[in-house]
């Protein structure tokens, strides 16, 4: 696997290929990570990783000092899933000067939920996957292919969104959420839960998984049901931000008829959690 820790490295090696497969990541990977990585290796001539901390989607509230770095670990994770190329910048690197120059998504996707809740979050997510496209890319000959877990289906409505309102020639693919035994999505969070908040995480999953069924069999008192799953949650001692069910395709309020999705976030003593279910 070669290691690319600057932008020149890296477009001087990736020169040789034509289509490249690329999976962003913030490290301290898991199998979720993982599986992204074996989606992408079919998708092009070369499987590219990236590991960065993003400063810019941090809150100042939030854990970017003490988010976990497990170099090592991550790297012999990414070799062994068979990924050839991997971007590792410095933040020197990525951001030489502060970051002015910043990609604002559209407020009607990118300030409800999550980005109610994380002001600013999307600014920071799209800003730096809009560099780390055109890091990976510049050298591409033909296709180009970018993989999103859809467990962070806000995230990946926003990346496909920036991605057709700047025209990039860039497929985006969502990957199905990679779930441990119990159906709790894996998450690198779930590494901050005590053994006996492990046992309890997977009720955020129990919870979607029932209003799921109930708004597939056409009961549209969403309010309420919203409502309910939420005083579950907070029956059980989690504080949630929100239990919602959307529409699929611009996260606005569902239309019968039209795909949903069930989306929530909770925070489990002190760790946040989130997950969704198509429907």
């Amino acid at each position: 696997m070669f290691i690319a820790h600057s932008i020149e490295d890296l477009r001087a090696h990736l020169g040789r290929y034509d289509h490249p497969a690329f999976v962003p990541t913030m490290g301290n990977l898991h199998d979720g990570h993982l599986a992204l990585v074996r989606q992408a290796r079919p998708l092009g001539d070369v499987t590219v990783a990236s590991i960065f901390v993003n400063r810019l989607q941090f809150l100042p509230h939030e854990d970017f000092d003490s988010y976990p770095r497990t170099w090592d670990a991550d790297c012999a994770k990414l070799e062994a899933a068979g990924c050839d190329v991997l971007f590792a910048p410095r933040e020197s690197d990525l951001y030489p000067v502060a970051q002015t120059c910043k990609v604002h998504p559209d407020p009607a996707l990118a300030d409800v939920l999550e980005g109610h809740f994380r002001p600013g979050f999307f600014i920071g997510v799209c800003t730096v996957v809009m560099k780390l496209f055109t890091c990976v890319f510049s050298e591409a000959k033909g296709k180009r292919t970018a993989v999103f877990g859809k467990k962070d289906y806000q995230q990946l409505m926003m990346i496909r969104h920036m991605v057709q309102q700047f025209a990039l020639p860039i497929d985006i693919v969502g990957a199905e959420t990679a779930r441990a035994e119990d159906g709790l999505a894996l998450s690198s969070r779930n590494g901050y839960l005590s053994a006996e908040e492990r046992a309890e995480a997977v009720q955020l999953s129990l919870v979607l998984k029932a209003l799921a069924a109930t708004a597939k069999q056409g009961a549209f008192d969403l309010p309420s049901l919203e409502a309910e799953a939420m005083g579950k949650l907070r029956a059980r001692g989690w504080n949630p931000d929100y239990i919602t069910v959307r529409r699929q395709s611009d996260l606005q309020l569902p239309v019968a008829g039209e795909p949903m999705v069930v989306l929530g976030a909770a925070r489990l003593g002190s760790t946040r959690l989130i997950d969704n279910l198509e429907i």
